[in-house]
């Protein structure tokens, strides 16, 4: 019998091999993760008047044809989608699951850090980033800009989906804290507002300063603002062992002044000293809600849930290219070293 778990690397592509993971196109280079899937843009974008889940016995597609679509991209030349709207966009990767794995799905690590706003939606689904055991069908993306505008193609990898064999095992959670002291004299980066189109395939093109305001030291603490975007970091180092994966989730609903993460999948290998990952810390995209708050150093913002891997993956995070392993406060992958 199978070992329950999240599936690693050589069993993704076996659900690939299989017709369980059903691409449009081959699969791309890297697109297969340690622990995860990286799901690519189609050719079509819809604007939508508003989010929605399409509920049981209803696909995506009848919702669309209900009257929601406002009017429709062709994201083969490259196609902006702004600040403040609301895009649906079909997915590359369908999905025709066994009756003992399901799918989760996440924003990837890139795409939290520039304040772009995904989730994944499944035919009659009743919740977002689901694909539950035994699903069998097409896989759609909403992606809403917070801050920057965006230019998306065919093939871009805004989300990623972790596959899970039998229920869900919680082995341990770990407290994750603010690091407000600062890394050379700086605690983190605040959005600037208004800034220019980033261009998702202009990975190393867009200078910082552009986009973001350093935030340096200030006596251990931060005031955040209503309604703007920072990044920081953690004060711990993260290490995800082969035998394991996590997710990073809210520490406590009910502090309603803040959001602290929006990616959330740690791969086996993050931090780990093998993979060249001694001291890696978690990075912490933070908006502000309401009214000021101010945060302080040491001050918990996020839980790591770690669960068991059904194997360790052949390729751990951090022995293939990896964008963020033994990082401190790193900006997404499309930006110059700060």
């Amino acid at each position: 019998m199978a070992a329950g778990g999240i599936l690693p690397d050589s069993q993704i592509l076996s659900l690939t091999r299989d017709g369980r993971v059903i691409p449009a196109e081959a699969l791309a280079d890297g697109q297969v993760q340690p622990a995860s899937l990286d799901l690519r843009l189609g050719s079509r974008a819809y604007r939508v008047r508003a989010s929605f889940l399409p509920g049981q016995n209803r696909t995506v597609k009848d919702v669309l044809d209900s009257g929601v679509v406002m009017h429709e991209l062709d994201l083969s030349a490259g196609a902006v989608l702004e600040t403040g709207c609301v895009y649906l966009v079909p997915l590359l990767e369908g999905l025709d699951l066994p009756a003992d794995i399901s799918a989760a799905m996440n924003p990837k690590s890139s795409t939290g850090r520039i304040d772009v706003f995904t989730r994944v939606i499944a035919d009659n689904a009743n919740a977002f980033d689901q694909a539950p055991a035994g699903y069998s069908g097409p896989l759609y993306v909403e992606i809403s800009p917070r801050t920057f505008s965006i230019l998306a193609r065919p093939g871009d990898r805004l989300v990623q989906a972790r596959f899970r064999r039998g229920e869900r095992k919680i082995t341990r959670e770990v407290t994750v804290s603010v690091d407000l002291q600062g890394f050379d004299g700086r605690i983190g980066w605040r959005a600037r507002r208004h800034a220019g189109l980033i261009d998702l395939a202009g990975i190393g093109a867009h200078a910082p300063l552009h986009y973001w305001e350093p935030v340096d030291t200030r006596d251990d603490r931060l005031v955040l603002d209503p309604g703007e975007f920072y990044i920081l970091a953690s004060r711990e180092a993260v290490t995800i062992p082969l035998d394991e994966a996590a997710e990073m989730a809210p520490i406590a609903p009910e502090i309603g002044e803040f959001r602290a993460h929006y990616a959330g999948f740690f791969d086996p290998g993050f931090g780990v000293a093998e993979a060249g990952g001694t001291g890696g810390r978690a990075v912490l995209e933070v908006r502000g809600r309401d009214v000021p708050f101010i945060l302080e150093h040491g001050q918990p913002v996020a839980r790591l849930v770690y669960e068991p891997m059904a194997a360790a993956p052949d390729r751990p995070y951090g022995t293939v290219q990896s964008n963020y392993q033994a990082q401190k406060l790193k900006l997404a992958k499309y930006f110059m070293p700060a």
